[in-house]
């Protein structure tokens, strides 16, 4: 079986996704997972939290190299979860989230990283004199560096799919970005700035279970704040260009190593997603602003 029978919609975007994700820096696209895709994930996640909380030793606490990055009442941040779970796995392979990350690359993918936030309302947060919430925002990626543009529509090298597993309102802390941002090279802090100065550069991820928001990493983006009593779970998949293998990652974090049965366990048509194909390979692949969304590859 070939690559190509990994059947990934091109393109993954309607034109008007397309044009919002270039101006903004992201998009949010709905009912990207199913109801019962959504269940099996948020599933799997919870039980995966839970596993990982009955390890008494906390050094030892690690499942299938997936482990607590942050471990607080209010906060778990568990990353390196693309082994712990098959409904996981599904996730980070999904059709549509590969193709709309290939989309954006301009090319093949390779999966850079795999984390998950399950969270509640934090005991307190900074604001700032104005009253107004501070967040901390970052981005992974310098918005000179990787970044690039074919037949007129920006790509990006490092690129991510968040998808929210619980609904998200206004105030239920989703994802804020600085619009924008991810073409301004004019230093992070003056950025964030100009956007506390007019709150209207500072978009928020409002949205349904099964969402997914799309952006590059030179896109400045930090956690919303959860004012209501819900909990918060988001699913977090990073992609990049094909010259950086898992082999390479995996050389600089240990908790990027893939473990042979699960790399024996990855269809074929799968396997370029985390096994590197050759040496800087490159894959290219772009659309044209009113190329039409297709559900699957032709």
């Amino acid at each position: 079986m070939s690559e190509s029978s990994f059947q990934r919609p091109f393109p993954a975007l309607t034109p008007s996704q397309r044009y919002h994700l270039d101006v903004f820096g992201y998009v949010v696209v709905h009912e990207v997972l199913t109801r019962d895709e959504i269940g099996g994930t948020l599933d799997a996640l919870q039980k995966l939290k839970r596993d990982l909380q009955a390890i008494k030793d906390p050094e030892r606490r690690v499942i299938r190299h997936a482990y607590f990055q942050t471990d607080q009442p209010h906060h778990h941040y568990i990353g390196a979860i693309s082994q712990a779970d098959p409904a996981i796995t599904a996730y980070i392979t999904h059709p549509r989230v590969v193709g709309m990350a290939e989309e954006l690359i301009g090319g093949n993918a390779h999966i850079l990283e795999a984390n998950a936030h399950i969270n509640r309302r934090a005991p307190s947060w900074d604001m700032g004199e104005d009253g107004e919430p501070r967040y901390g925002f970052h981005r992974g990626l310098p918005p000179y560096e990787g970044n690039h543009f074919r037949k007129g529509l920006y790509h990006s090298s490092f690129v991510k799919v968040l998808t929210n597993l619980t609904d998200l309102g206004p105030d239920d802390g989703g994802t804020v970005v600085v619009a924008g941002s991810h073409k301004i090279d004019a230093g992070d802090q003056a950025i964030v700035n100009a956007a506390y100065a007019d709150r209207s550069l500072i978009h928020q991820v409002i949205a349904p279970a099964g969402s997914s928001l799309l952006f590059s990493e030179a896109l400045l983006h930090a956690t919303g704040r959860i004012s209501s009593d819900k909990e918060r779970v988001i699913v977090i998949c990073g992609y990049g260009r094909t010259w950086f293998p898992w082999k390479f990652m995996e050389s600089h974090r240990p908790d990027f190593e893939l473990e042979p049965e699960f790399i024996e366990s990855i269809p074929e048509p799968l396997r370029y997603l985390f096994v590197s194909q050759g040496y800087i390979q490159r894959i290219e692949r772009y659309r044209d602003l009113n190329d039409p969304m297709s559900e699957l590859e032709s």
